[in-house]
């Protein structure tokens, strides 16, 4: 146990607390028991050690330990945290759960059995929560880390710092928020910057390998962590690399299962819950019309994705289709606070309610001319006027 203070030490005092993700200030850290969902390479570990650092400095009253360091290959995560507390600990944090059989069922026991212990965990964005042995849903307070958004990666690069603006607030002040942000520097080239690698926080640190590593960062989720969760072969695995490549190479198209079925070698019912798999995953964006079953067996209407950055990663020419990219981005960051879905006359609805068209700088208004509460996404554009709103804006709703 020794052994493991020194470690969190060392990655305690490592941590950089200059740039903070949004979730840091949402999350309740008092509660007792906290699960820490989202992608790999988004920060959850970052945004653990922060707390740790900024609650507890060298006091060892918090502890972080990893499920996958070989201590626990011959020591239970449960004797870890009774010891942990004969030392004074109260707050405990876990990371990389999915990797330790029976997580749910110890970290369950920890909860009901001690009352001074606090314990944060985090895990793989697949997680399902609530299919959990232990059914932890009902006792954790359960918070998704989304990929940096544009306002995020404009103040971790250092470029400017701005407040997160709300959807209805975006729409109805587009005109002068833009005109206020972009006053001293010109937004476009960072906004594309970010398009093709801005997305993930590692990227600062990657450089020259970032597609690399995140290529790497991909099959480990892919070989690792979905065989750990979902209990598939490696055969799967390998059709499921198929099935993403597929879709990195295709433009959001109506789903054809027939031919990603053919293509990839499963099922029909295999691909339809294999993209549910990835959708979990963070790998790719499903959307389903507006009003639509979303059932297990249920095709949705589109699918992106996760992000633009994949495409770049993953796409088999170097410049993937630059409009896929936009609805990609669109897609992903309205999607912290909104429900999104696909729409019959554009190319999404959000919340019911308000219909975007995405697209370049010279894309006509005409398929949105008699519909109400509608609007432009548009790349290229840096100031907004009447419905038409720069493409970039949508990047700071978080």
């Amino acid at each position: 146990m020794v052994e493991l203070f020194r470690k969190s030490a060392l990655r305690v005092g490592n941590s950089n607390n200059q740039f903070v993700r949004y979730l840091y200030q949402e999350i309740e850290w008092e509660d007792r028991l906290i699960g820490l969902k989202g992608a790999r390479g988004t920060g959850k570990t970052t945004l653990m050690l922060q707390y740790l650092k900024n609650t507890f400095g060298k006091s060892q009253k918090g502890l972080y330990i990893s499920l996958d360091d070989l201590y626990f290959t011959r020591n239970e995560l449960t004797k870890l945290a009774e010891d942990f507390m004969l030392t004074g600990g109260t707050h405990l944090f876990i990371d990389e759960v999915h990797k330790y059989p029976n997580w749910s069922i110890e970290i369950k026991n920890l909860y009901d059995t001690y009352e001074n212990l606090n314990i944060v965990f985090s895990g793989s964005s697949a997680l399902q929560l609530q299919k959990a042995d232990a059914d932890l849903s009902r006792r954790a307070a359960i918070y998704e880390l989304r990929e940096l958004s544009f306002r995020e990666y404009l103040e971790f690069t250092n470029i400017k710092t701005i407040s997160s603006i709300n959807l209805k607030e975006l729409l109805k002040n587009h005109a002068q928020i833009s005109k206020e942000i972009t006053s001293d520097f010109s937004i476009i080239p960072h906004f594309h910057a970010y398009l093709e690698k801005g997305v993930y926080p590692f990227f600062k640190e990657a450089k020259g390998q970032f597609y690399l590593r995140l290529q790497s960062v991909i099959t480990t989720i892919l070989e690792n962590d979905l065989p750990q969760i979902e209990n598939i072969n490696y055969q799967t695995v390998y059709k499921l690399k198929k099935l993403l490549l597929l879709i990195a190479d295709s433009v959001p198209f109506k789903i054809n299962t027939a031919e990603l079925s053919r293509k990839s070698g499963l099922s029909r019912d295999v691909v339809l819950k294999m993209l549910k798999v990835l959708n979990r995953a963070c790998l790719i964006n499903t959307l389903h019309q507006q009003g639509a079953p979303t059932g297990h067996l249920t095709k949705p209407d589109k699918v992106y994705l996760h992000n633009s950055v994949l495409y770049y990663a993953l796409h088999s020419n170097s410049q993937p289709p630059v409009g896929t990219a936009r609805e990609t981005f669109f897609a992903n960051q309205l999607q912290k606070n909104h429900l999104v879905n696909s729409s019959k006359t554009a190319d999404f609805i959000v919340d019911n309610t308000y219909l975007f068209e995405i697209g370049g700088s010279t894309k006509g208004k005409q398929q949105l001319k008699n519909e109400k509460n509608s609007y432009l996404g548009l790349d290229n554009l840096e100031l907004g006027f009447n419905n038409v709103i720069p493409l970039w804006m949508f990047g700071m709703l978080y």
